[in-house]
């Protein structure tokens, strides 16, 4: 890390991951590398060693922000909501959700290799992240459902968590996959993601 203020390294830290985020809207993670997120930012590429050594570690930092965004959602959700209906429920989960599109697409990607790419303090932090989405989902679970036993709640977060991995290529479907679903024969359903996730939530709730 070189030699400058706190203020300074988050700073360039910030822009590094927004515009490995701006070209993750049009470009896939095997097509950008550092030379190409160096290209777009206001001191040289060499100085993003400084920060990142690797593009799984700033990718992995893009993840961490997001699950802190999404965790900071279900926090407003427990706090803005005296009771609610297993339906109810369902739906607000799914809008937190709709609105943290980067975070489901990140899901999709191939984690081992971004975790294994990665220096060990920063895949650390990047679980504190993923653990506190944990515990707020445990919360708002514990707030709206008090007849739920831990056992059930852990039940939930098993089941419910491992789904998210697949909600964004059922609800993101490529012009070349329709094309090849098509030449296959094979029907998609046209999700959404507030679709998939509330009546999947509904379920597991009983």
């Amino acid at each position: 890390m070189p030699a400058c203020s706190e203020e300074l390294t988050k700073a360039r830290c910030d822009e590094i991951v927004a515009v490995c985020a701006e070209l993750y809207k049009s470009m896939s993670f095997k097509d950008i590398t550092l030379k190409e997120i160096g290209r777009r930012t206001s001191f040289t590429r060499t100085s993003i060693y400084n920060y990142f050594q690797t593009k799984e570690e700033i990718f992995l930092e893009l993840f961490k922000r997001e699950y802190e965004a999404w965790t900071a959602d279900l926090n407003a959700l427990g706090r803005s909501h005296e009771g609610m209906t297993a339906r109810e429920f369902a739906a607000a989960l799914a809008e937190t959700l709709e609105r943290r599109g980067f975070l489901l697409k990140l899901m999709s990607m191939n984690l081992y290799d971004m975790e294994a790419n990665s220096r060990t303090e920063n895949l650390a932090a990047f679980k504190r992240a993923y653990g506190g989405s944990l515990e707020a989902m445990t919360r708002c679970l514990e707030k709206f459902f008090p007849d739920m036993s831990a056992q059930d709640i852990r039940g939930f977060i098993y089941c419910f968590y491992p789904f998210l991995f697949g909600v964004y290529p059922y609800t993101a479907v490529t012009p070349k996959q329709r094309e090849a679903m098509a030449l296959a024969g094979v029907r998609w359903p046209r999700l959404s993601v507030r679709t998939l996730v509330e009546d999947f939530t509904a379920r597991l709730l009983g």
